[in-house]
């Protein structure tokens, strides 16, 4: 028995969410966001809270049942509170800003990286060398954070590039003489 899976999602106030067959939605203050979950699980909603359970004792559906449940409750949080990812840059010169429409990275090259801003998601740099990522999809504000920070992932011998807040880099050992 799932651990996760059967362990109701309870509806904040001021979201609402319709479940239709195999359709999730959810409508919140961040945004409106919507999912189908696969044919081997059901989804309904009683009162205030949302059920995830199995149509039938299957491999398949045991390994859906936990994740779905995790995939409606980020939908459901995602509409009510969004998420957020921090980066920071590391290194002499390395430096970002954004303006409405592109991320302008100074990462150590010849030129300056752009990256667009795609729609729903939010990017902020209270810092030159912080960058909020934010958005109602949690999927989506964690695949952009992935995008920036591949641009230049931090090395091990000086710690340079772009991390993720609170993330440790292992560091190595130079040449020794």
């Amino acid at each position: 028995m799932s651990r996760v899976g059967k362990n109701p999602v309870p509806i904040p106030a001021g979201v609402t969410v319709d479940v239709a067959g195999q359709m999730v939605k959810a409508k919140g203050k961040k945004g409106e966001l919507s999912m189908r979950v696969a044919d081997e699980i059901a989804v309904a909603k009683e009162g205030n809270v949302v059920t995830v359970k199995m149509r039938e004792d299957t491999k398949r559906s045991r390994v859906l049942w936990g994740t779905s449940r995790a995939l409606v409750r980020n939908l459901i949080q995602g509409a009510h509170e969004g998420y957020t990812v921090n980066l920071e840059i590391e290194g002499v010169g390395y430096r970002a800003a954004a303006d409405a429409k592109a991320l302008k990275l100074q990462l150590g090259f010849s030129h300056e990286v752009l990256y667009p801003i795609p729609v729903g998601i939010a990017i902020k740099t209270p810092k030159p060398t912080e960058i909020e990522i934010s958005g109602a999809d949690r999927q989506r504000v964690g695949q952009v954070a992935a995008e920036i920070r591949g641009m230049r992932p931090p090395e091990p011998y000086k710690g340079k590039g772009i991390k993720y807040a609170g993330e440790h880099i292992l560091r190595k050992e130079g040449k020794k003489k």
